[in-house]
């Protein structure tokens, strides 16, 4: 018997051995090929879930649901819709710390910060409600006749999750593709397949049969997903190399599709000598991530510019406060830092520490997995890491680690520091801090990055478009009123009015 996860009854410490399906056309289904994998913790070695991959004759299945539904449901008025979203923010929010507790065994990542993006995922779906109704066109006076634009949803949208935030994503994703009016097939990632399916086993009776697909599975399913003709807007987040292949697969498919490409980032963070120490010290440690989701994040700040005056004191401070995180089982709420989401990308985390150390960088802190630990060993972690000394044409300073390690290079001539900045070819985000305002914002407008913060970092605000540059992507996301309208496209009327005597 195939039953749905429910977070409702997960237990601390208690695993989870059960078949998760898919969800298509508003209830729970079985693979159609009836190929089911194992979903195990990163952190225990335990079983979670055997979960059902969705084989191409599933997205097909999802497609026909969501043809099916989404004409009625772009039908609704704008505010009908919102309130089904507003009303799912709320059960998630009074589900927040299941959620939190799932995310953390099925992905790895500290309880505490999943249970915050649980929360910050149901804010999400609720300011996209709350702004929903400004989604309007435009009148244009091109003759005496009326001409104006309306919005049209595109009609399904086939969005493709990353595994470090796996219930914030999923409400981000859901919410201005539902919005908009567009039915919504999802594809969770292959790590972290369990709580997009929660959260549609608590839209069941919210959203109409078809209008939220959960689709687990790997390269496969979501090359059906990205090929499928009728799937004309796509939504990815994750690596580099996958995003070349998502959009290489929907320009082969056929059909013309908008795309959205949410990538990876080699982030630099720029402290000017100007900035108290302290202050230095604990932005570095901020926007590193290494405390929130284990250097897990593209917007990470990994690659630390700093000024040579301030080397001494401000290193010291962040060697003592990386050795000071706490590691830990992650759904242990006192744990700070949990672990990779896998022991293949753990193995891939620590191949690159060690490629730092034969560059010639120099190990501060951190640089293995946790010795004396035997509550650990079972799991895939890897110490908080910091090096110094980071040549600029060193793998370190170039390529996403997508873990715990910061790479130190110093500087003393501000072009160089700017130079240096913009050596390589991510460009996602950037972290300035520097007292001259001047200088500050000269430097953001030459540092190429699509999301720039000065005097502050890693944190997304709402209503802020975020997106990156270069290869870190292709669009935006998080502009509210702008995040459904990217999920529309735009219909032109043109009314010709005669003219009648008065």
């Amino acid at each position: 018997m195939t039953t749905l996860l429910d977070p409702l009854d997960l237990e601390p410490g208690k695993a989870v051995v059960d078949e998760v399906p898919l969800w298509i056309g508003g209830t729970a289904t079985t693979s159609a090929a009836g190929r089911v994998e194992d979903d195990i913790s990163p952190s225990t070695g335990e079983l979670l879930a055997k979960v059902h991959v969705a084989a191409r004759a599933d997205i097909d299945r999802a497609v026909e649901a969501a043809k099916a539904a989404q004409p009625a449901w772009a039908r609704l008025t704008l505010v009908e819709r919102g309130a089904r979203l507003k009303e799912l923010a709320r059960r998630i929010r009074a589900k927040a710390e299941e959620f939190g507790r799932l995310d953390a065994r099925d992905g790895g990542t500290a309880f505490q910060s999943m249970q915050a993006g649980a929360h910050k995922g149901a804010a999400y779906l609720e300011l996209i409600a709350g702004v929903g109704p400004e989604l309007h066109g435009r009148t244009i006076p091109a003759t005496s006749g009326l001409h104006f634009t309306e919005p049209a949803p595109w009609g399904i949208v086939g969005a493709i999750c990353a595994y470090n935030h796996p219930t914030l994503f999923t409400c981000m994703k859901m919410a201005p593709a539902l919005m908009a009016g567009n039915a919504l097939i999802l594809k969770p990632a292959v790590q972290t397949p369990l709580s997009p399916l929660a959260v549609a086993a608590l839209s069941e009776d919210l959203l109409p049969p078809g209008i939220f697909n959960v689709v687990a599975g790997g390269a496969e399913t979501g090359e059906a997903i990205v090929t499928h003709p009728d799937i004309l807007r796509i939504s990815f987040t994750g690596s580099l190399p996958t995003g070349r292949r998502v959009y290489a697969g929907a320009s082969q498919s056929g059909q013309f599709k908008s795309v959205t490409l949410e990538l990876g980032g080699k982030n630099p963070i720029v402290i000017y000598p100007d900035v108290d120490p302290g202050t230095a010290a604990a932005a570095i440690i901020k926007g590193t991530n290494f405390a929130r989701v284990g250097g897990q994040s593209c917007g990470a700040t990994s690659r630390l510019l700093l000024h040579e005056s301030l080397h001494d004191e401000v290193l010291e401070r962040v060697v003592a406060d990386t050795a000071a995180i706490k590691l830990g089982i992650p759904d242990d709420p006192a744990t700070e830092m949990g672990c990779m989401v896998s022991h293949a990308h753990r193995d891939r985390v620590l191949s690159m520490i060690g490629d730092a150390r034969e560059d010639g960088a120099r190990l501060l802190v951190g640089g293995g997995r946790p010795e004396n630990r035997p509550d650990l060993d079972a799991g895939a972690f890897v110490e908080p890491t910091v090096f110094d000394g980071v040549d600029p044409s060193a793998r370190l300073f170039r390529e996403e680690v997508f873990g715990p390690v910061l790479g130190v290079t110093t500087w003393t001539d501000e072009q160089e520091a700017l130079r240096l900045a913009n050596d390589t070819e991510y460009g996602l985000t950037a972290s300035i801090w520097c007292n001259d305002i001047d200088r500050a914002l000269n430097a953001a407008r030459t540092i190429d990055a699509g999301y720039i913060w000065v005097n502050d970092v890693e944190v997304r605000y709402p209503g802020v478009p975020f997106g990156g540059w270069k290869q870190s992507g292709l669009g935006l996301e998080l502009g509210l009123v702008d995040d459904i309208l990217s999920h529309t496209r735009s219909k032109s009327i043109n009314v010709g009015l005669s003219a009648r005597p008065l």
